[in-house]
């Protein structure tokens, strides 16, 4: 409905209509084709000549839509819509219907003859004219999606909340010493304790957690983000031990053997910088730079 110019590729997947999810209606058909059918027809209705792909990409959904021109002319462009509002409103009562025959209301089964006829005549009340709002409460996205996964909060303030979480779990523990790290016994090695997310969350101060709660997912997304130095488990937050980490396999292709390679120490080593015993790994081992000579 955007303009008569518009075209759309559309990759259906779950099963939902416009207010609700899709409610299956032939028992001939399996439920994903049944689906495709109808977001056919949408397409069909909103005057798309509508064309079928397979992409080939590894899902069970994997078929797609394509509308690319239209079947009327640009002078029939307010009679058209004029339909799809009908046909939208259509939908709307079907899944009223639908939602009072659940909850035990009598209502007239009426539901399928509106969702199949799209030249069915909406109540007055609901009728739209061409050039209107869409739907009632419909919120178009933004032109430019924010991105808010905290990938793009200020390294600075990353740093900063890593290395106040990274202490905090350290100074949970009992201090161990390092005495003996130089002769090889790295059973002393700090590794600190395990708090909740909550836990960790109250010894943040306001500031950080209100620009935290901005982004999706929060304070877990970021401390995953850092994968390096935590790893979050069932809403626990624990200091990562590299010598738990299993070894790259062997059994890799030799191209990918090869790159991985190449990508060695791309990385400064958190550990060596910030965690008061150093590396748990000696420097051949850790797939981070112990020193910026390291780097590649």
């Amino acid at each position: 409905r955007s303009s008569y110019s518009c075209c759309y590729f559309v990759l259906p997947c779950c099963f939902f209509d416009f207010h609700g999810k899709y409610s299956r209606r032939q028992s001939k058909k399996t439920q994903y084709r049944e689906y495709l059918d109808f977001i056919a027809k949408v397409g069909f209705v909103c005057g798309f000549h509508v064309e079928e792909d397979c992409l080939r990409i590894p899902s069970t959904k994997r078929v797609s839509f394509i509308g690319k021109s239209r079947t009327y002319p640009p002078s029939e462009h307010t009679l058209i819509d004029k339909q799809i509002t009908q046909f939208i409103n259509s939908r709307q009562t079907c899944a009223v219907a639908t939602c009072d025959r659940r909850v035990g209301f009598k209502h007239k089964d009426h539901c399928y003859g509106l969702c199949e006829e799209v030249g069915s005549e909406p109540p007055e009340d609901e009728t739209e004219t061409a050039g209107t709002i869409w739907m009632p409460g419909f919120q178009p996205r933004e032109k430019v999606e924010q991105i808010r996964n905290c990938a793009s909060l200020p390294r600075d303030f990353v740093d900063e909340v890593v290395l106040n979480v990274a202490n905090l779990l350290l100074n949970a523990a009992p201090q161990k010493s390092c005495s003996d790290m130089q002769g090889g016994n790295m059973n002393t090695w700090n590794q600190g304790e395990s708090l909740s997310l909550r836990e960790v969350a109250e010894h943040l101060n306001k500031e950080t957690l209100k620009k935290l709660k901005s982004e999706y997912g929060g304070l877990q997304t970021l401390l995953k983000n850092n994968h390096q130095v935590f790893e979050v488990l069932n809403g626990r937050v624990h200091i990562r031990d590299w010598r738990k980490e299993k070894p790259p396999s062997k059994t890799k292709p030799e191209v990918k053997r090869r790159l991985s390679a190449e990508a060695f120490k791309t990385r400064l080593c958190w550990f060596f910088i910030h965690h008061p015993d150093g590396c748990s790994l000696p420097s051949e081992a850790c797939p981070y730079a112990h020193g910026t000579e390291e780097l590649r």
